[in-house]
C-alpha cells in the first residue's frame, strides 16, 4: 500500500507525525473499531491516546497550547484515522472546524478563553447548521435569536451533530435581525457553552438523545433543541460587531471541512482497497489467487487509480487553503471525486469479497454502511457540482 496516495513535500515533522498516526492506527484503532462498531460504543481509550498525542490541538496556533500545524497536515492525519475507522475521524472533524472558527473568526477573550483547553481536548467542539426542515438550504434555517438587553435569547432545534452531547462548545447558526436586505446578512453564530452529557446540558439547552445510524457509529449524532437559550452579546463568534456575519464565517470553515470529508473518503477507499488486495491474494478461485484473474486485477486497477486521483485533489485543495487562496471551487471537485470514488472503491472491494463481504465478521461489511454518508456529509454531490459550475462559470464568463 505504500505506492498509492503519497504526497511530496513533505516536511520531516509531517512526516514524523503521519507516520505516527498511521502505526496508532494499526495498533490502537484497527484491532477495536469492528468490536465498537457493532456495538455502538463510544470509542474512549481511543480518544485517550489522541488526546495524549496531541492531535486534538494539531492546527491550533502554538501561542494557545496548540501545535500550529495546516490543513495539509490535518487532512493527511484524518486519512489515516479514517483507513482506521472514520467514526475517529468524525470526532476530530468538528472540533477542528470550530477551532479554526475561532481561530479565524473569534475575538480576542474567545481564543484566549477556548483555544488552549480546545489544544488539549479538555474542550471539544460541534458545529451546528442543518435543521430538520433544512439541509443544504441553509438560508432556510429557523432557529433564531432575539435581543434583549445586553443577551440574545435563542429559539430553535438544530439537526444531526457530530460531537452533539460530548462537546463542551458549539458553533451555532441562526437567524438575527440585522436589516440586512439580503437573508445571508441576517444570520449570525453563536458560541453555545454546555456541559458535556445528554439532556438539558446548559439552561434551556437540551440535547434530546443520539441518532441511530446505519453506520458512522460510536461517534454520536444528536439533535439540540433550544428553548429560551440567553447568552451575552460576547457570545456572538467574533464578538457583537460580527453579528450577521454568521454565514460568511459558517462557509469558511465548511471549506475547510469539505477538504476533511474528501480525505475521509480517501482513507475509506484505502482501507478498502488495502483489504480488497489481501483478499484476492489469498482465496483462490479454479487454482489460482483471485488476483490472477484478469477480471479481478483490473478491478483492483481502476480502485488503485481512483484513490490516487481523489487523494490527489484533496491535497491540491488543502494547499490552495493553507496558501490563504480561496478554494470553494477546489474543496467542492476534492470532495465530490472523492465521496463517489469512495462509494465505487468500496463497492468493488465487497464484490471481491463475494459472499463473505456480507459477513459481519468482515470488515468490507462496515465499510459498505459507512461510505454512503459521505455522499451527504458537508454537502451533497449535487451541491458541489453546483459550487463548481458557478465557480467555472464565473472564471470562464464570456
Amino acid at each position: 500500500m505504500a505506492r498509492l496516495a503519497q504526497t511530496p513535500g513533505l516536511t520531516d515533522v509531517q512526516r514524523s507525525i503521519l507516520e505516527t498516526v498511521r502505526e496508532f492506527a494499526d495498533k490502537e484503532i484497527i484491532p477495536h473499531a469492528q468490536r465498537l462498531e457493532h456495538a455502538d460504543e463510544y470509542p474512549t481509550d481511543i480518544l485517550d491516546g489522541m488526546r495524549e498525542m496531541g492531535l486534538f490541538g494539531l492546527t491550533i496556533d502554538e501561542e494557545y497550547g496548540g501545535l500550529g500545524e495546516s490543513l495539509l497536515t490535518y487532512a493527511l492525519v484524518v486519512e489515516q484515522l479514517s483507513r482506521g475507522w472514520m467514526s475517529i475521524s468524525g470526532i476530530v472533524n468538528t472540533h477542528f472546524i470550530v477551532a479554526y472558527l475561532i481561530s479565524q473568526h473569534g475575538s480576542a477573550e474567545q481564543k484566549a478563553r477556548l483555544l488552549p483547553k480546545m489544544a488539549t481536548g479538555e474542550v471539544r467542539g460541534a458545529f451546528s447548521m442543518s435543521e430538520p426542515e433544512c439541509g443544504s438550504d441553509v438560508s432556510a434555517i429557523k432557529s433564531k435569536a432575539v435581543r434583549d438587553g445586553d443577551n440574545y435569547v435563542l429559539n430553535g432545534q438544530k439537526m444531526w451533530l457530530t460531537n452533539g452531547a460530548y462537546s463542551s462548545v458549539v458553533a451555532t447558526l441562526v437567524k438575527t435581525d440585522t436589516g440586512a436586505d439580503s437573508v445571508y446578512g441576517n444570520m449570525s453564530t453563536f458560541l453555545l457553552e454546555k456541559e458535556p452529557g445528554f439532556g438539558e446540558t446548559a439552561p434551556g439547552l437540551t440535547i434530546p438523545g443520539k441518532i441511530d445510524k446505519m453506520g458512522y457509529k460510536g461517534v454520536e449524532t444528536t439533535e439540540m433543541v433550544l428553548d429560551g437559550v440567553r447568552v451575552p452579546a460576547s457570545a456572538v463568534l467574533g464578538g457583537e460587531e460580527k453579528v450577521g456575519r454568521g454565514f460568511y464565517q459558517m462557509m469558511d470553515g465548511i471549506e475547510v471541512g469539505r477538504v476533511n470529508v474528501a480525505a475521509r473518503a480517501c482513507g475509506i477507499s484505502i482501507r478498502a482497497f488495502e483489504l480488497a488486495v489481501a483478499y484476492a491474494q489469498q482465496r483462490r478461485t479454479f487454482g489460482q489467487p483471485l488476483a490472477r484473474h484478469q477480471a479481478i486485477a483490473f478491478k483492483l486497477a481502476e480502485m488503485g487509480t481512483k484513490i490516487e486521483a481523489a487523494h490527489s485533489l484533496m491535497v491540491n485543495a488543502a494547499r490552495l487553503k493553507d496558501a490563504g487562496q480561496r478554494n470553494d471551487v477546489e474543496a467542492g471537485m476534492a470532495k465530490l471525486l472523492a465521496s463517489e470514488y469512495c462509494a465505487e472503491v468500496v463497492q468493488e472491494a465487497f464484490r471481491i469479497h463475494g459472499g463473505y463481504g456480507y459477513s459481519k465478521e468482515y470488515e468490507i461489511e462496515r465499510l459498505m454502511r459507512e461510505a454512503p454518508f459521505l455522499l451527504i456529509g458537508e454537502g451533497t454531490s449535487e451541491i458541489q457540482k453546483t459550487i463548481i459550475s458557478r465557480g467555472l462559470l464565473k472564471e470562464y464568463k464570456l
